[in-house]
């Protein structure tokens, strides 16, 4: 087995920070670089994107494509979310992001991955020094672009349905195709104009 582990601290308050983490999306967008990327598809959602959550991993490491479903089996608020290989070509494998607060406006995350290569034509396939390099790299670079995300010097994607996202690009253009953050943000102050008249 192998353990991949990567730490940072993030200046933003524990709930923004796991709230963003719960959804295993958010964090998959951010691990792009030339080594790795990856890419998660929600599958069954439970309340709060807890216990019994599962969702599909399509990783690309240095070329080589790999593809496993996974199930949330661990999920404390504001502390830790584990997820767990249920179907792939792993003999194990399993995530771990336990979160700390360090205090009101301080965060520190730790992201794990423990994993067993498969044995056969992919295991001799895959390098197990060249993957676990790929994992690290990977992992770093997401912590780091979701710090940067979460200490505001970023965008955060927002994952919204297709007729909410349609009746928002009408507004835009309403709005003479201003930027979408830009029309959104209008709209919400728009609408807090009303919640104070009423």
């Amino acid at each position: 087995m192998t353990l991949v582990s990567k730490s940072i601290e993030i200046k933003t308050p524990v709930d923004n920070v796991f709230t963003y983490f719960a959804r295993p999306e958010h964090v998959s967008d951010q691990i792009k670089n030339d080594i790795v990327g990856m890419t998660v598809i929600p599958m069954d959602i439970k309340e709060g994107m807890g216990v019994g959550t599962t969702f599909r991993i399509i990783g690309d490491f240095s070329g080589k494509r790999l593809e496993w479903d996974c199930e949330t089996i661990d999920f404390v608020r504001n502390e830790k979310i584990v997820a767990k290989q249920i179907k792939g070509p792993f003999k194990r494998w399993q995530i771990t992001n336990e979160f700390q607060s360090l205090g009101d406006t301080l965060t520190k995350v730790t992201m794990s991955v423990d994993y067993e290569m498969p044995f056969g034509p992919l295991g001799a396939i895959m390098d197990k020094a060249k993957f676990a390099k790929s994992a690290e790299s990977g992992m770093e670079t997401a912590l780091y672009n979701v710090r940067g995300l979460l200490e505001g010097n970023g965008s955060i994607p927002v994952y919204i349905t297709l007729d909410a996202y349609q009746k928002l690009l009408v507004e835009k253009k309403k709005m003479n195709d201003v930027p979408v953050s830009t029309a959104l943000t209008a709209i919400i102050e728009k609408y807090n104009e009303i919640e104070a008249k009423a």
